[in-house]
Parts: structure tokens; sequence; C-alpha cells
């Protein structure tokens, strides 16, 4: 998290904060969260079931559990099956190119591919 840089549309350096962080169960841990909210980095990272079952059975003094977005959450997904298409590409999955700019292009076509398949498609559920 201390190398991330997100671009600024203009000038300006790059913003090391990011305003949230969507992440599955296994970023769910203490750690993780404190040091986000030391950096005032709200996070979207659903509670795993034994965290859940052990503040329960603490009661009282289980402490109040971390704050969850579901609606933010669900963009998680859309990232998700965006990478699994580019992997299902074998040059992409594999990484046999050395350079790092082939690797790029690489990408970049894969992506072109995918989106000449059908642009017009609004309908991301259901996607080959």
């Amino acid at each position: 998290m201390g190398l991330l840089s997100i671009p600024r549309h203009g000038p300006g350096r790059p913003r090391t904060r990011p305003d949230w962080l969507l992440a599955d169960k296994a970023y769910s841990s203490k750690g993780i969260r404190a040091s986000l909210a030391g950096r005032g980095i709200r996070a979207a990272i659903p509670v795993k079931d034994d965290h859940a079952a052990a503040r329960r059975r603490k009661g009282r003094t289980g402490g109040r559990p971390p704050s969850f977005d579901p609606e933010r959450y669900r963009d998680r997904n859309t990232v998700e099956r965006t990478v699994n298409k580019l992997r299902a590409t074998r040059a992409v999955g594999t990484r046999y190119d050395k350079r790092d700019y082939v690797y790029r292009g690489t990408i970049t076509v894969s992506s072109i591919r995918i989106w000449l398949r059908d642009p017009t498609r609004t309908d991301l559920r259901d996607t080959p």
C-alpha cells in the first residue's frame, strides 16, 4: 500500500491515498484495518466468519464490528471479472513476455479483443 499512486486528471503529483479500498475476506485482519484507518482510507472488506463468531462469543467485550458497505463491495466483482477475462488469454495468464512493455502491449491487445466481442453489451452478469 505504501507504493500506491493514483494519477490525477491534470497537473499535480499522484495521490497516494485512495478514498476506498475494496478487498475480499483474506484481507480482513486487525493489522490491515488499523493501517488503513491510520491513513484515512475507508475499507469495504467483509468480516471473516470466525472473527464474527469470536466477537459474539466475547459478548460485550468483543468490540464493535467494523463497518461494511455492501453496495460499494459489489463494485469489486466487476474488477474480479475483468481480471479473469484478461487472464483467460494465455499470454496474459502465463506471462511469458520478458519485457514489461511487451506484456503491457499483450494486455492492451487482449483488452481490445474482449471489447470487440460485443461493444454494445451492457449486461455483464453472464459474460462468456
